[in-house]
């Protein structure tokens, strides 16, 4: 019998018109997400809180550094990650591993109040597993459709919604967990949906048929490794022969080159929402509210919260309509997250309700980003799809001006602070306007990304060019964390505004010179658009 979609007959089950492995994968990647943002969330507020919160009173600059190379390394190791899983142990195995591994590293995190090394040795568990796990799940997206595009590019959407969800309950719910009860509660928390992530998984694998099996004849890691380099070298050296023949082959590959190097200036700014923005959030912004000002937030955090998880709830049900009955224990556990999920959130609410007066929480403006982009995905994709869909460089241009606008409201509301001060009191309002611009400038430069690499790269270097894009990402990431970690040195003698002018004007200049690049880009892309 014929398939319409990848996978096994259960898997030919739909749930809102696409198959039902997509939402294990979906779920699977939810909490995997959760446990990802709820532990960065946490990261360097841990590192800088005073012995007496119960953090490693580390200074700024040191607790960036860490925050740097963390969030770097998690873009090199799916590059391995990715190429073990091709040659040696399937895409199947590599997630289930990885996930294990980064259960096991927010365990280790959660231990820190024991000894110290624990933390450490979790840091690289959850480097090392999510090398394993990132681009192989996503990868078994794409193989659970026949060819279909746009079922293809909806299941992706789909998939990415999953994304934002777990990275906004995570931000959420582990940074409140951490702020307000215990570090090492947030850390174990984000932990224990990771494990939950994992067995539903592991026990519904078998939806998806021969999707993401181990290959035939599989490699033993020294080998594959050795023969991956060598098809990349003799890749490297056709391409290279060819683009001096070929003109057009030639002029896209220098685009993707332009684009990859633009796009370290975009996420180098873009991530100090982890870092620098966490720290202005905590120490410099004023976040108790009493009276009218308490009701209102209580009332739009409830909103916040409780809407979403009645959405992600009724497709829970949906999917268990269509797959319970085949795969009884995997939809327990998955049941029994959210059973979890929802004590959590109804607790919190009522913890929060009862108080005379609020205070925001500062890992709780990270979830603003997930919230912005649920909310205003959807007008941009129908911006794109409209006469006025604008060109892929004018796009990322437009990305990078609205990023630098968003530090320009921070570097306003921050005229206020003296030079060297450790602490202030200025409003919520700027930092929430700076990720709403930040939001709108990334909802313009995603489009651009992985998916023009996909159509300029020659078919045999796409998985290469793909590598380059995760390498422009590290440098990124790395550099928005040592920048960062200059903050004191620069608030000290410039002040607060100088910091975040920084960021302002290298984006908006960045994306003036993308626009200038426009015409002659699109010249060198021959016709993709």
């Amino acid at each position: 019998m014929e398939f319409k979609f990848g996978g096994s007959e259960t898997n030919q089950r739909t749930v809102l018109g696409h198959p039902s492995g997509l939402f294990v994968l979906f779920f699977t990647e939810m909490w995997e997400r959760f446990s990802y943002y709820g532990m960065r969330a946490l990261l360097v507020l841990f590192l800088v809180s005073s012995l007496l919160e119960e953090g490693w009173g580390w200074e700024r600059a040191d607790a960036l550094m860490l925050y740097a190379w963390y969030t770097g390394l998690v873009y090199i190791t799916p590059i391995f990650g990715g190429l073990i899983a091709d040659k040696v142990m399937g895409y199947r195995n590599a997630v289930v591993v990885g996930a294990l591994l980064m259960t096991l590293g927010h365990a280790s995190m959660a231990l820190e109040v024991f000894a110290d090394p624990f933390f450490y040795l979790g840091l690289g568990l959850l480097i090392i597993g999510n090398g394993l796990f990132k681009p192989n799940i996503s990868s078994m997206v794409g193989q659970l459709y026949k060819g279909q595009d746009k079922e293809k590019d909806a299941g992706y959407t789909i998939f990415y919604m999953g994304i934002n969800a777990g990275a906004f309950l995570g931000i959420l719910l582990c940074g409140y967990i951490g702020e307000k009860v215990g570090w090492h509660y947030g850390f174990g928390l984000a932990g224990i949906f990771m494990l939950f992530g994992m067995l539903q998984f592991y026990f519904a694998q078998t939806i998806f048929g021969r999707i993401g099996l181990k290959p035939k004849g599989a490699e033993d890691l020294d080998d594959a490794i050795e023969e991956s380099f060598e098809e990349a070298k003799e890749a490297i050296e056709d391409t290279a022969d060819e683009a001096k023949k070929n003109k057009v082959k030639r002029d896209r590959l220098i685009v993707i080159g332009v684009l990859a190097f633009f796009t370290i200036f975009f996420w180098w700014a873009f991530e100090q929402a982890g870092g620098s923005m966490t720290v202005f959030a905590k120490d410099y912004t004023d976040r108790v509210l009493t009276g009218t000002g308490a009701s209102t937030f209580k009332i739009f955090n409830t909103l916040l919260t409780v809407v979403p998880m009645i959405i992600i709830t009724w497709v829970l049900t949906l999917l268990f309509k269509q797959t319970f009955s085949k795969y009884s224990l995997s939809n327990l556990f998955l049941g029994t997250s959210f059973v979890i999920i929802w004590g959590i959130v109804i607790w919190m609410l009522q913890r929060e309700w009862v108080a005379d007066s609020a205070e925001v929480p500062a890992s709780w403006f990270g979830i603003l980003n997930s919230f912005f982009i649920i909310a205003f995905a959807p007008l941009f994709s129908k911006l794109w799809e409209s006469r006025l869909n604008p060109t892929g460089p004018v796009k990322f241009a437009i990305g990078l001006i609205l990023l630098g606008l968003g530090f320009g409201i921070l570097a306003y509301g921050s005229m206020s602070i003296p030079l060297g001060a450790k602490t202030a009191s200025v409003s919520m309002i700027f930092l929430i306007f700076a990720y709403l611009f930040h939001t709108l400038g990334e909802l313009c430069v995603s489009p651009v990304g992985l998916s023009y690499v996909s159509k300029l790269a020659p078919l045999k270097l796409v998985g290469l060019m793909f590598g380059v894009w995760f390498v422009a990402n590290f440098i990124a990431n790395t550099a928005a964390g040592i920048t960062g970690s200059f903050i004191d040195p620069i608030v000290e003698e410039h002040g607060m505004t100088t910091f975040f002018l920084i960021f302002t004007l290298v984006p908006i200049g960045a994306g003036i010179v993308m626009l200038l690049l426009n015409r002659t880009l699109l010249k060198m892309m021959h016709g993709i658009r």
